[in-house]
This record gives C-alpha cells, structure tokens and sequence, in this order.
C-alpha cells in the first residue's frame, strides 16, 4: 500500500496527469452532479464511464464506422436498449458474454450495454481457427456468443446456446441492430439500474504457442488511462483511428481511453494501408492506433498515393502488439514526424513500458521507460537482479496485470512481480530493451543468440520488407539460425547480401546459417508472426542454395 505520503504523492501524480490530458476540467454544477451520482453507481466501468461522457459531450460523435457516425447521445441510448434486450435474452449478473466482432460500432455497443448488466465479456480473436473458438467456448461457457454474420461457418462446431449476430448486411430480429430497434421502439431505453456485481474483461492470449488463455481483469479503465496518459500526450475530446484490432489489449485500450478522454473513435472492419490513410486525413484524426506491420504496409505505398493524403492533424501514432522492427522508427517519422509512440507489455502484465519520439530517435530498437505506477526489474534464473547493461527475465508490477488465467494457473511471480517471457535489459540511460522471448534465446557453439538483434539487423536493409528469425537444430553446434525474408515489391536481395549485412553489424556466429524468402510472413490478427508455422517450414523447398553446410560455416564458431 506505501506510507500515506507516498499514496498522497502518487495521488497528486495521478490528478496532474488526468487533469493535463482534459479529464478533470471545470463542469457546470448540474453536469458535474450527474457525473458524481453515475461514477458512484457504476463507478469507472464502461457502464459509468460513457454515461459520464452523455452527460458532459452528449452531441460530440462517439464512433464513426462504416454506417455512419452515433453521438455520445444516441450511444447511451442504444446501449441501454442492447442491455434491455440481451437481459431478456437471459443474460444476468455473472454471466459471460463472448464478442467476435471486427472493428465497428457493434464491438463497442455490445461491450457497453454487458457491463450495465454485470456480465463477464469474452473478446474472441477474429483470426483463431475453428477448433480454436471451439475449445475456448467449451471452456468459458458464454451464455450468449455475440459474432459477426461472417464467422457464423466459423463457429459451426462450437456447443453455443444462443447466438446474436453483430454486423450483418441486412437487419434482422437477432441482430444487434434488430435488437436494439425492437427494445427502442418499446420504450426501453431509459437508465438501467447498477447490477448486483461488476462483471470482467477476458482478453484472450494471442494462441502463437497453442490454446490461447483467457486473461481477466476488471471492467474500469483508470489506473489503466492513467499509466497510459502518463507518457502520451493523448487529449480530451480528439479523434483516434483505431486499426489496431479491438479484441486486442491495444485496441481495447483505446476503447477504454474514449470512455474517459471523450474521444471519437473511427473504425473500419479490415485494415487497407490506402483507406487508412485517407481517414486519417478526411476525419482530420489526432492519434492513430495500430499494430507495427500496418505502418510498414503504409510506408510501402508508392510515394504519389501517399502524397495525396497529407496528415497534418496527426499528433500521436500509438504502436504495439509487437517490437518495431529495424529502422522503421525513423523511417515513419522522418515522412509524418515525431509523433511515434512505441508499446512494450502482454495481454497478461499490460503495458510494461512506453518509448516516446525521442527515445526512438535515440535508440530506435529500444521498449522506452516506465510509465506511472510500474516497476520492471531483470532477473537472472535464481530470481536476482542483473546490472543494467546485462541481459536477464524480465518482471514487471502494475496495478493492471492479471491474477491468473480462467482456465487455472498463471505466469511467474517474483516478489509480486509477473514475468513478461521476454529477455531484456536496461541501457544507462533507463531505457528497457527486449531481446527476445525468453524461450527464443538459442545456443549455437557455446554462444547465446536473440533472435531479434539479427532480425532488426536484417530489417534496416532497404529491401527488406519484413523478416523473422528462429533456431533450428543443428547436428554440430546445437542450434543454429534459420531467417525468413520478404523482400519489398520490385527489389532483389541474394542470401548472400543479408548474410553480409549481418558480419558487418554483429558477431559472426550471430550470421544466419540459412535464409529463406518467402512471399509474406505468416501472422495472427494482432501482427505477430507465427513462429510456430515457420518452425515446420521446409525451407529446403524455397532456398535450395542455403543448405547447411554452405560456405559460411565458420560464422558459429
């Protein structure tokens, strides 16, 4: 708990920063009467959250998606009209509700009105397999099972006791939108009363490494806004692109943000480097979520396209899900400016750092610094602190990480710290950099090698689109290196040149043994690459040239 002045300092901290950001800010008597009576009954849920923004911004737009824009108004409305009808669809205090929806107003709708009903929400990954969503609805139970009318093949062999269709082409009595027509055309869109209990967020792990694990925390967005706004400069009442997909931690993030900054949220159901661009011009966007590979696929479209898109309105490019590879960094600043802000954390311990423009600038393929009320310690294996500069696990302490998964079990505490599975290290100026996960970290001849010092390496060639690196087995030394590449369109790239450009950067058994091009990497919806897939990849098939006993056999010794 800390000693009362402690808890008076952070307090004062915490005030500062929600009152830099225009969430605390002078408010009518009426107004700020309502918000206290709403924050009492549902305190920072998202229940009580956009109910505070209905009565403080009640014409501002809300969200603007692909059927046109809804005020802060009509979005209070609508949800306690969705409310209405799930509760009449059975769902009550306790229950669990499981949403499968790409980015539109639906996802937000559905997230709202099952807090005001106490409900547990399951976000579920648009891109899992159907035995996947099958495993995790077996496990979790959902009383309702809200899905996309495009994933309804998809979940065909899951045991789901009711269904709501969320986006569909055309409405329909057991759509969200045909939901809310009929509750709305009763009358049932008045305030609903506080449930008996808050319910939960369950985000699901990202299923790179097999059956993803439903991840609980509470439904409020606090502590959470707060670590976040304290190295961003994120304000009351701007307009965010959120391409980032909203069943991730990251887009989540910025769908709890808008409940308390006020912020418009513009959604599109798929991600198109072109139409991303234009939105964010169009809508005039002050901040843009999104994942690392959507701004490489930006910064791959021909110099006139982007051109015709200028973002001058642009003050905060929010990135996560996974490290920003190579030089990209500078690459998207040096076209849009120092605007980037680079993520570091996990569905489990949330957001562990954050890196700010000028730490990009200064180390592009640093994690950043520590946000407020986060401790980050590197450990060795017997749980000992290492010396800044030296590698070890890292451990991380906030107020936002989980207690264990739904299934049972849960990641490593230390002191009540939870292991992020990824090695790391501090630099002297404080700034945190992640090698690599912890069980990626290969052995070849006696050295240890991260895979992803080769791959940023491999990435700040100019003709290297994207690139991953994995250990594979080797008869003579153990492990060796194996490096997937994907070339930028129009460009050539022998494995020799990559092979060269990693002796010039780093230590010769550091040198990939093999590289493999490959058309695209294979990647889950949050962006992160499937190891795994590339694990079983004959490379053989694709780069006859680089067997293993090439003529760079000496770079492992």
């Amino acid at each position: 708990m800390g000693t009362i002045p402690a808890r008076l300092k952070d307090a004062g901290a915490s005030l500062k920063i929600l009152t830099e950001s225009g969430i605390v800010q002078p408010y009518s008597p009426v107004v700020l009467g309502g918000m206290v009576k709403a924050l009492k009954q549902w305190s920072t849920t998202p229940a009580g959250g956009f109910k505070t923004i209905a009565l403080r911004a009640p014409h501002r737009t809300a969200i603007i998606d692909e059927r046109g824009a809804v005020t802060f108004a009509e979005l209070q409305a609508r949800t306690n009209a969705l409310a209405n009808g799930l509760r009449a669809r059975g769902v009550k205090a306790g229950d669990g509700v499981a949403v499968m929806c790409r980015n539109h107003r639906g996802f937000i709708e559905a997230s709202i009105a099952i807090s005001k009903l106490g409900a547990d929400v399951l976000y579920m990954n648009t891109a899992f397999a159907g035995p996947q969503l099958a495993d995790v609805i077996a496990r979790e139970q959902p009383r309702v099972v809200i899905h996309d009318e495009e994933f309804t093949g998809l979940l065909a062999d899951a045991d789901i006791a009711e269904r709501v269709l969320g986006w569909t082409d055309e409405e329909t009595p057991d759509s969200l939108e045909g939901i809310i027509a009929s509750a709305t055309a009763g009358g049932q869109t008045a305030d609903l009363a506080p449930p008996s209990r808050k319910g939960r967020t369950i985000i699901l792990t990202s299923g790179t490494t097999g059956t993803p694990k439903g991840a609980p925390r509470p439904q409020g967005g606090l502590p959470a806004a707060i670590s976040l706004l304290s190295r961003m400069p994120l304000k009351s009442g701007w307009t965010c692109h959120v391409a980032a997909p909203l069943f991730h931690t990251w887009g989540f993030a910025h769908y709890q943000l808008s409940m308390m900054l006020g912020t418009t949220l513009v959604l599109t159901r798929k991600f198109d480097p072109e139409d991303a661009l234009r939105l964010l011009h169009e809508q005039k966007c002050d901040s843009f979520a999104v994942i690392p590979v959507m701004l490489q696929r930006i910064l791959a479209l021909p110099e006139e396209t982007r051109a015709r898109y200028p973002l001058p309105h642009l003050k905060a490019v929010a990135s996560s899900g996974s490290a920003l590879p190579g030089d990209l960094p500078t690459q998207w600043m040096d076209a849009y400016g120092d605007n980037l802000y680079s993520i570091y954390g996990s569905t489990e311990v949330a957001w562990a750092s954050i890196a700010d423009p000028a730490d990009l600038r200064a180390a592009p393929g640093c994690a950043g610094r520590l946000p407020h009320q986060t401790v980050v310690r590197i450990l060795d294996a017997d749980g000992r602190d290492v010396p800044a500069g030296e590698s070890g696990r890292i451990f991380v302490g906030n107020s936002l990480q989980i207690e264990g998964y739904t299934g049972g079990g849960g990641k490593e505490m230390v002191d009540g710290l939870m292991s992020s599975g990824d090695l790391g290290r501090f630099d002297a100026a404080g700034r945190l950099y992640v090698e690599g996960r912890d069980d990626e970290m290969i052995v070849s001849g006696g050295e240890n090698v991260f895979p992803k010092e080769v791959e940023d390496c491999i990435a700040a060639l100019d003709s290297v689109l994207e690139v991953a690196a994995i250990g594979v087995d080797d008869p003579d030394f153990g492990q060796r290196l194996r490096a997937f590449v994907v070339c930028v369109p129009g460009t050539e790239l022998s494995a020799d040149d990559v092979k060269d450009a990693v002796k010039r950067n780093l230590a010769r058994y550091k040198v990939p043994r093999e590289i493999v091009f490959l058309g695209e990497l294979p990647r889950n919806a949050t962006g992160k690459v499937l190891k795994r897939e590339l694990a079983t990849h004959d490379s053989a098939a694709d780069s006859a040239a680089d067997s293993a006993a090439d003529s760079d056999s000496e770079s492992t010794e």
